[in-house]
């Protein structure tokens, strides 16, 4: 039985490696991004090459309501779904007074409210079908974050949100993996217009393609919350032990203006 992958901010960065890897797999793709130019191209690029059928929906889930009428969508194709990635998601750099009321709270509607609706619709077909859903937050889910305030809180919202729902589906056939990747070459640096920052100005990031492929096998083993890479790893399971207020002090140094 074919199956069916319906994935958010699938043309770029970590979202396109985990369609393709879904592509490669053979599981039929449906595609959501706002670019629908970019969305064409995936469908150019993979569908006669893996043999699948893709199916794709422009619209900007930063605008409230977009994640219901995109749940509609869906549905009315009448193809259930077997897999729900919500990878898309945006930051917004600087500090809170001074950073735009308007982009934080599409910020707050794209990171939290819609993975929280495309949950809530979309988990009674999961359940019928032993599905599973992957959330991509970020090792920014575990501290707070100096200059990204409002963006590390809506990791940690994504990062609690989903254990718990992984705790409340146990024994359900569903899994719940939250993925939480460090600084990554996908473009997310320049949209949420950080690129002075000390945390990407002049370093090294991981590559999209590598971390895109350890979410997509986190998911497929059904675990429950992976970070990619030792030195995050290292990063997460220290800030479990220094005083809080030293780790936000630490961050506040390390996301500050270049």
């Amino acid at each position: 039985m074919t199956k069916t992958a319906l994935i958010t901010g699938a043309t770029t960065g970590i979202g396109r490696e985990i369609a393709a890897a879904f592509a490669r797999d053979g599981v039929n793709l449906i595609l959501v991004a706002r670019d629908q130019a970019a969305l064409n191209e995936r469908v150019l690029e993979w569908r006669d090459q893996f043999g699948i059928e893709i199916a794709t929906f422009a619209c900007d889930l930063a605008v409230p309501g977009a994640a219901d009428e995109l749940a509609d969508l869906v549905s009315a194709r009448g193809a259930p779904i077997d897999y729900l990635v919500n990878n898309a998601g945006v930051g917004v750099y600087g500090t809170f007074d001074q950073t735009s009321l308007r982009d934080e709270l599409a910020m707050i509607t794209l990171n939290v409210v819609t993975p929280t609706v495309l949950c809530k619709r979309f988990l009674p077909q999961l359940m019928q079908r032993n599905g599973k859903i992957l959330n991509v937050a970020s090792i920014a889910a575990f501290q707070p974050g100096p200059y990204m305030a409002a963006y590390y809180a809506t990791k940690a919202y994504l990062l609690n949100f989903s254990d718990a729902l992984a705790a409340e589906l146990a024994g359900s056939g569903v899994t719940v993996t939250t993925f939480c990747p460090g600084p990554t070459a996908s473009g997310f640096q320049l949209r949420a217009a950080m690129q002075a920052s000390r945390l990407v100005k002049g370093k090294t990031l991981a590559d999209a393609a590598s971390v895109g492929i350890a979410g997509y096998r986190a998911m497929q083993r059904g675990k429950r919350v992976v970070v990619p890479g030792w030195t995050n790893q290292l990063t997460t399971l220290i800030t479990k032990f220094l005083p809080r207020a030293a780790v936000t002090r630490a961050i506040y140094r390390m996301s500050a203006p270049a």
